[in-house]
């Protein structure tokens, strides 16, 4: 049964709602002023809010934006006797479901109360489906060196600063960026990732910046790059160091002044996009050897994480393939498996050239070759090579 909150300071008002919308079997709760309604918001979990705007002590639109700022995920519908276009547009800005005028017509009001449990619906979804995606890209160990890096993304994510992740490939770089987006302001705003590597270099621009219709031979429809797609949000640049100069300099451009230009287009276009940039290559020597740009560079480096190869903390292996074996298991539907503790050692000593990626590999194959138990030799026969 969806749950919802009156807010008005008129009883009839209140008396009135109450019985339509409990014949609707719905259960309504009241508050008589906005400041009793948003001490309920914050205490209880409500579907739907329909909020008079003209209120004593809190109006409506300040409680909706005080309920929004502390994170309340209750959908908003503003009711009010002033209904001009003004205060429709003021609400829709702080967020409101919707907007509608007293005295509210019946079937409209229904209408919009049932379009709004669901969209309260579509948001619980999304959430759970985000603690699912958190905890998927979650960073496991508990060594020294992956602490450090913790720690940092704890710090730098709620800023605003770019950031210069480097370490060798497999070793966990998209992770420790996706982390930094989650735990950021704009975790709610789009994540675009770009893999500088995979990109031919005479696509690379026109993959970030977009280009116009006609602005090259199989340009034959506008398209909307990678910085656009990502405005509001963060812009992932991984393996930034394969990236051509002439891109480069765009991207340098893009970054001084917050404004790109389309391929073959002359318009300027405003963007609001936090980069994150990543790299398994020695930008320092590449800017010696002409490669990369030594401007960019400083202008990426603001903040640098180093991810560190799975050898150099080789304690975070029996915590992260424990974590493998039941994300393995749950992807299969399936109970997890377990390690023998000689087997456990025996990966250790492995060398793990492919870092967290192999590992990651290796223990999806043993999960499906594998008893319930998986033993020394399974790991010398799967994972050492004699497979």
């Amino acid at each position: 049964m969806a749950k919802l909150l009156i807010v008005d300071d008129e009883k009839s008002i209140r008396d009135a709602l109450r019985d339509i919308l409990e014949y609707e079997e719905y259960e309504v709760d009241e508050a008589k002023d906005g400041e009793e309604g948003l001490e309920m918001v914050l205490k209880t979990q409500y579907d739907v809010a329909l909020c008079d705007i003209k209120m004593p002590k809190l109006d409506g639109l300040e409680m909706l934006l005080k309920a929004k700022e502390e994170g309340v995920m209750t959908q908003f519908v503003m009711i009010s006797a002033f209904g001009n276009v003004e205060n429709a547009v003021e609400a829709t800005k702080r967020g409101a479901f919707d907007f509608i005028t007293k005295p509210p017509d019946l079937n409209r009001l229904l209408v919009t109360v049932r379009n709004a449990i669901e969209k309260s619906k579509d948001v619980e979804v999304i959430k759970v489906l985000k603690r699912r995606i958190y905890k998927i890209n979650e960073i496991v160990g508990e060594s020294d060196l992956i602490r450090k890096v913790k720690e940092t993304i704890d710090r730098v994510a709620p800023t605003e600063a770019r950031v210069l992740i480097t370490g060798p490939n497999g070793s966990g770089k998209e992770m420790v960026a996706k982390q930094i987006h989650e735990k950021s302001n704009r975790c709610n705003q789009p994540s675009i990732e770009v893999n500088c590597a995979a990109i031919p270099s005479e696509l690379i621009e026109s993959e970030l910046f977009g280009h116009e219709k006609g602005a090259f031979t199989s340009a034959i429809k506008q398209r909307i790059g990678k910085f656009e797609q990502a405005d509001g949000g963060t812009l992932f640049l991984d393996e930034i160091g394969d990236m051509s100069l002439s891109a480069q300099a765009k991207v340098l451009r893009a970054l001084q002044e917050s404004k790109i230009t389309r391929v073959g287009g002359d318009k300027e276009i405003k963007i609001n996009v936090r980069v994150i940039a990543a790299t398994n290559k020695d930008l320092r020597k590449e800017i010696a050897e002409g490669n990369f740009r030594e401007d960019l560079f400083h202008r990426l480096n603001v903040i640098p994480i180093h991810v560190p190869a799975l050898t150099d903390r080789k304690d975070d292996i029996p915590l992260l393939a424990e974590k493998f074996l039941c994300d393995v298991a749950d992807e299969y539907g399936d109970n997890p498996k377990e390690f023998a503790p000689e087997a456990m050692e025996y990966m250790k000593s492995l060398p793990w050239t492919g870092n967290v990626r192999e590992l990651r590999n290796v223990v999806e194959r043993l999960v499906i070759m594998c008893g319930p138990t998986i033993t020394l030799d399974d790991v010398k026969m799967y994972a050492g090579g004699g497979f």
